[in-house]
């Protein structure tokens, strides 16, 4: 007979456990909870390891599924997601988030010529300063 309390106390395998005791938080703090942890334990791990651990880990996962699922299976997924968003908020969002994106390249295009134009004005100005003996060099020619 005490083999048989024994045996109902330990008969509950440690996932069942811990499904158990998870709902039990759940229920008695909700959902927002767990997403309350997840985000502090990210910034905690951001904050140790740097984000390139995170590149690190989704690479090697991104790799692992590509193993096992074949590359086929991104664009399977991508497609799906696609179909998902289209159908709940219609064509005129792709065109939206598209002019925003084409917005954004051309404001990040015209930074990077104004960017590149004052780096160059920059060596220009240095190339005018006397060098220590105090003569002038000639500017080197570009042809």
């Amino acid at each position: 007979m005490a083999d048989e309390v024994v045996k109902k106390k330990g008969a509950m395998s440690v996932s069942e456990a811990g499904r158990k005791g998870g709902q039990t938080v759940r229920d008695k703090y909700g959902h927002s909870f767990y997403e309350e942890i997840g985000r502090k334990g990210g910034e905690t791990v951001k904050a140790e390891r740097g984000r390139s651990f995170y590149e690190q880990i989704g690479k090697k996962g991104g790799d692992t599924v590509k193993a096992e699922r074949g590359a086929g299976f991104y664009e399977a997924i991508g497609k799906k997601g696609g179909d998902a968003v289209k159908a709940e908020r219609g064509t005129p969002f792709y065109e939206e988030i598209g002019k925003k994106g084409g917005h954004k390249v051309r404001q990040l295009i015209e930074e990077g010529k104004k960017a590149a134009n004052e780096a160059k004005s920059m060596v220009a100005r240095e190339e005018d300063v006397p060098s220590v003996g105090g003569e002038v060099l000639p500017a080197a020619s570009e042809e």
